[in-house]
């Protein structure tokens, strides 16, 4: 991996055919993609950080984890071969690290290097792509061109999490710590510690933190659903004891999408039932001593938001033990060593954790233009999740929200690749989503959790049917998404002359 970019002259700026930005699950997933798919094509990932792996790069929180299997998280064409099945996070970069060694990837990274700006020429078919270095030894910034833009640097916003109000935190005299910026010389064992949150990463930290620490609390506003799922799945071991790993891989795969998308479809078709099974599942787990209907119960029905997964019932058994335990209840202040409640209990603490959440943010915050103009994102439609109205030859790659993020990442970096293909063939400067006369907008995502909610004013829109609708449906996705007539339903856009006989600098 390089964090160096090819030295600009005075006559020229290095061309690439596809610029990736962000080197993580998904930009690592692309250049497979890439250079499997499109041979001919040049290309690049740009990483900000100094390692790849993205989000499983920057947290590094007690028990970080997927929550989701890895079956369907790791990639379809590089078998993940360890026993357990929901993985922490140095096993997904490690996993991540070794795709990318692999398969020659990691020569195409460029890390330390953040885009800053990416404006479209139409007289020159080309993006124009400012990036500014992020290595103290070596700041300043630097020029690339592409004819194609493709985002993989996911929908969170790396830099700042969300700034959720808390009263009175100023008093506290403990130390308070967000998630997103962990530590590594925190000190927790034998400390009283309060997790202020309800989300994954709560649900996360709880068990992880408990046994070392004096006591851990999570405190919630409100609850969120609590699935249990198996930390091994024997079932996904036995098969790869005796089949090849690649037939297994895909099965397995297969298996867990379509129990996946049942308990999902379940949930949204029966939320009764779906609600009186996860509570059982709860009580079973904490026992039935210790089981307040009250603290598990989240007040809209299961799959509005993502249910948080907790493997093989690790809260719960901290909550058995006694190491922890969930207070539901508002903040009305903090005094040195306690947080103070509304109903006024207070919370003896050392360590106040606020796992409140994260900020949403696109392509990593760079508004991108046409011809100088900026293109205001939430006017725009998304066209088959991917590509978005206005900007010609830019594709994102966003996850679902209720599967794994690689189904439907891979499924875009395949569409990207048979969009290159389709230019080549029909000899095209570029493609763009042609905006449609009476499109219903619908929000991007369907999700009622706060991170969403909060973002949508801010996001690209969604229509109501057709190569507008995004789908939360890797089944449905995966039978048509790759068959998309790009024709019909893309503009096309030929060679311009400034295209065709302008000279590029292309790396070797």
């Amino acid at each position: 991996m390089s964090a160096d970019t090819a030295p600009a002259t005075a006559t020229s700026t290095e061309h690439l055919d596809v610029l990736v930005v962000g080197g993580g699950l998904s930009g690592v997933g692309a250049g497979y993609r890439l250079q499997t798919e499109c041979l001919d094509k040049t290309y690049a990932i740009l990483e900000s950080r100094d390692a790849l792996g993205g989000t499983w790069d920057l947290f590094r929180y007690p028990g970080i984890r997927s929550d989701s299997d890895i079956f369907t998280l790791a990639y379809p064409f590089e078998p993940w071969r360890e026993k357990e099945s929901i993985v922490d996070g140095a096993a997904i970069r490690r996993y991540i690290e070794h795709t990318a060694t692999k398969h020659g990837i990691d020569r195409h990274i460029r890390l330390q290097r953040r885009v800053v700006a990416a404006d479209w020429s139409t007289a020159d078919q080309r993006w124009t792509v400012t990036v500014e270095s992020t290595d103290p030894a070596s700041p300043g910034t630097s020029t690339l061109t592409c004819s194609f833009l493709y985002a993989c640097s996911g929908y969170y916003d790396y830099a700042e999490p969300y700034a959720a109000t808390i009263p009175g935190i100023a008093d506290f005299g403990g130390q308070v710590v967000h998630p997103q910026f962990w530590p590594e010389d925190l000190e927790y064992a034998g400390k009283r510690v309060v997790v202020i949150g309800s989300g994954a990463t709560a649900v996360t930290l709880v068990p992880s933190m408990a046994g070392e620490a004096e006591h851990v609390t999570m405190l919630q506003r409100t609850p969120s659903w609590i699935a249990v799922a198996p930390r091994v799945d024997k079932l996904a071991n036995s098969m790869r004891e005796r089949l090849p790993a690649p037939l297994a891989h895909r099965l397995i795969r297969t298996k867990n999408v379509l129990v996946t998308q049942a308990l999902f479809q379940f949930c949204q078709r029966f939320p009764a039932q779906a609600k009186k099974l996860l509570l059982q599942g709860v009580e079973k787990g904490v026992g039935a001593e210790r089981f307040d209907p009250a603290d598990f119960t989240a007040p809209y029905d299961p799959w509005d938001q993502r249910l948080c997964l907790v493997p093989s019932g690790d809260l719960f058994k901290a909550i058995r033990r006694g190491d922890a335990d969930i207070v539901t209840d508002r903040i009305a202040g903090f005094t040195a060593d306690a947080v103070t409640l509304e109903s006024g209990r207070e919370l003896p603490a050392d360590v106040v954790v606020t796992a409140t959440g994260l900020q949403m943010q696109l392509f990593g915050g760079v508004r991108p233009s046409v011809d100088g103009e900026t293109v205001t994102l939430n006017e725009q439609f998304v066209w088959r999740g991917a590509m978005i109205t206005g900007l010609p030859n830019f594709a994102i790659c966003v996850g679902y929200t209720n599967a794994s993020w690689t189904l439907r990442a891979d499924l875009s970096s395949r569409l990207v690749c048979k969009i290159l293909r389709h230019l080549d063939a029909r000899d095209l400067g570029a493609v763009v989503p042609p905006l449609e006369e009476g499109l219903t907008e619908r929000p991007l995502l369907d999700l009622s959790s706060g991170y969403v909610t909060r973002a949508l004013p801010h996001l690209p829109r969604q229509g109501d049917s057709g190569v507008w609708r995004v789908r939360q449906n890797y089944v449905v996705d995966a039978a048509t998404t790759l068959r998309t007539d790009l024709d019909a339903t893309l503009e096309a856009i030929p060679h311009t002359a400034a295209r065709s006989t302008r000279t590029t600098t292309v790396p070797a």
